[in-house]
């Protein structure tokens, strides 16, 4: 990895780190489905993921400051958890998806968690930031009483999911 953008430019600056499809599709993984190790990362892919680019764009988030790789012990799983710059990542992320559901197809089970996104704005935004920075940096949420968006986004998953297999 590059130690310095090509150019002062910001935008560039984020895609020389964002600008790769897997590394973006690794985030989200991270993000919205806390796989958190190696295995469930590979496995968990919809994608299908190989396994030397996974372990190249892991390399490639943590080195530029994204994720955190905690060091496992012999016999030990490696742990990922989201830096505050990766988990600044969200917005970006739902602005790609709410881009991808405007200008794109796909199934209604991928995309019913972005239309919640899209639907909940900038407050549901705000609290998926809060409960990220809870999982991987130990921060408590503001309230943490509410509700877990995740808890919401899986279960509009879990909806779409039953809607799709009903007869």
């Amino acid at each position: 990895m590059q130690s310095a953008p090509r150019s002062g430019c910001p935008i560039n600056a984020a895609v020389e780190v964002l600008g790769d499809s897997w590394a973006v599709l690794v985030l989200r993984d991270v993000m919205f489905g806390n796989r958190r190790y190696f295995r469930e990362l590979l496995t968990g892919s919809e994608e299908g993921i190989a396994s030397n680019i996974l372990s190249s764009r892991l390399k490639q988030l943590t080195a530029a400051g994204l994720l955190t790789r905690e060091d496992a012990h012999r016999g030990q799983r490696a742990m990922y958890s989201l830096t505050e710059a990766g988990i600044q990542v969200l917005p970006v992320m739902v602005a790609l998806g709410n881009w991808g559901l405007a200008h794109r197809h796909g199934s209604p089970r991928l995309r019913v968690r972005a239309e919640l996104l899209r639907d909940g704005g900038p407050g549901l935004v705000a609290e998926m930031m809060d409960e990220l920075r809870e999982l991987h940096l130990g921060i408590p949420r503001p309230d943490p009483t509410a509700p877990r968006p995740s808890d919401r986004l899986r279960a509009a998953y879990d909806n779409a999911m039953c809607v799709n297999v009903a007869p």
